[in-house]
C-alpha cells in the first residue's frame, strides 16, 4: 500500500487508517452500540497485517475504553503502527461529556492517554473539537508545549473552521486537520479543504462512508435493527425521506465498484481520496469482515469519468429532495 506524507510532518501514512470510534463499545453518549473487544482486536490485527499503518482513536470513545482496546491490540506486535488520538472531550463520574481547552486539562488528558495506550509518545495528538472557542489559543499553546517536551510527535486539529485554524497557526504550525467528509457531508469543500491544501496541512477525513450508510451493507432492515443507543438513529440521513435517496446512491456505488471488483464502501472512500487536499481517510472497522470490505480502498482510484458519473447522481438526488 502506498504512503503519503501527512502535512508538515515526517509521518508517511497509508491512504486509509483504522478508525476506533465504535471500538469504544456501549454505555456512553455517541456509542455505536455493543462491541466485542475480541472482534475489535482481531480487526486491528487483520488491518495491520494487510498493510495499514495508522490507528485513529480518541480519549472520549467509550470514555477511555477505545484507547485501552488499542493498547491490547498492539501488545506484543513487533512493528507498532502510528497511533493518533485526541483531547478536549472530557467526562465526569456520571459519564457526562463536556469540552475544555484549559492547559491543565489537556496536559492531564495527554498523560491519561499515554497510560491507556501504553505508549511512550503519541504520534499525532489532536484537539477533538474547538470548544470552547474562546480557549483555542490556550489549548493550542499547551499542545505545542507537549510537542516540545516530546510527549507527542505532532499536533493537529479536528472540526476546526478556517478562522480557528488561522488563530492556532499564529501560535504553532498545524500538522493536520480531521474533518467529516463524504458524499453526504461536503461543507468542507468550500473553504476548509482549500485552506489546508494551500497551507500544507495534512487532512485525514472521518466518516468517509457516512458512518456506514455508504458501505453497501446498510439496508432499511439493517437501519431498523440498530441498537437503541446507536447515535446514528438521531441522524436524518438514516431516516425517510433521505434514507431512500441515500440507498439509491449506494446502488450506483455498487455498480461502479462492481466494474473493478470493489465494494460500494471502497468506492465511497476512494471518492474522498480523489480530493487533492485529502491525505487519508479514517475507516471504521469492527471485525475482520469489515476490514475485507474496505481494504481495497487503499489502492483503488476512481477514473475521472466515474467521478463525474457519481457527481451527476449526487446532484440529481439533491434536486429531487427540493
Amino acid at each position: 500500500m502506498e504512503t503519503r506524507r501527512l502535512g508538515n510532518s515526517d509521518l508517511m501514512i497509508t491512504p486509509i487508517g483504522i478508525g476506533a470510534w465504535a471500538m469504544g463499545g456501549s454505555g456512553w453518549t455517541w456509542s455505536w452500540g455493543p462491541q466485542n473487544d475480541n472482534d475489535s482486536i482481531t480487526a486491528i490485527h487483520d488491518a495491520l497485517d494487510r498493510g495499514i499503518n495508522w490507528i485513529d482513536t480518541a480519549a472520549v470513545y467509550g470514555l477511555g475504553h477505545s484507547e485501552e482496546v488499542v493498547k491490547q491490540a498492539l501488545h506484543g506486535r513487533n512493528q507498532r503502527p502510528y497511533v493518533f488520538t485526541k483531547c478536549e472531550r472530557t467526562w465526569d463520574e456520571n459519564g457526562k461529556i463536556g469540552g475544555t481547552l484549559k492547559a491543565v486539562s489537556i496536559r492531564q488528558e495527554c498523560e491519561d492517554s499515554l497510560r491507556r495506550l501504553g505508549v511512550d509518545v503519541i504520534d499525532l495528538y489532536q484537539i477533538h473539537w474547538p470548544e470552547p472557542d474562546a480557549d483555542i489559543e490556550e489549548g493550542w499553546t499547551e499542545m505545542a508545549r507537549l510537542k516540545e517536551e516530546g510527549k507527542v510527535r505532532h499536533i493537529g486539529v479536528s472540526n476546526f473552521n478556517v478562522a480557528q485554524m488561522k488563530r492556532a497557526a499564529a501560535i504553532a504550525p498545524i500538522t493536520s486537520l480531521q474533518p467529516p467528509y463524504s458524499m453526504l457531508a461536503r461543507d468542507v469543500e468550500n473553504s476548509i479543504l482549500p485552506y489546508a491544501l494551500q497551507n500544507n496541512i495534512g487532512v485525514i477525513v472521518y466518516s468517509p462512508m457516512y458512518s456506514g450508510l455508504l458501505s453497501g451493507g446498510m439496508t432499511r432492515q439493517r437501519v431498523s435493527s440498530l441498537a437503541a443507543e446507536d447515535w446514528r438513529l438521531q441522524n436524518p440521513n438514516f431516516r425517510e425521506p433521505l434514507l431512500s435517496h441515500n440507498l439509491r446512491l449506494v446502488e450506483l456505488l455498487k455498480e461502479v465498484g462492481g466494474r473493478h471488483g470493489r465494494t460500494a464502501g471502497e468506492v465511497a472512500i476512494a471518492w474522498t481520496l480523489h480530493n487533492p487536499a485529502v491525505t487519508g481517510a479514517i475507516v471504521g472497522m469492527r471485525n475482520p469482515k469489515q476490514v475485507a470490505g474496505v481494504i481495497g480502498a487503499g489502492a483503488f482510484r476512481l477514473a475521472s469519468k466515474e467521478f463525474e458519473e457519481i457527481e451527476e447522481a449526487l446532484q440529481q438526488e439533491v434536486a429531487m429532495q427540493r
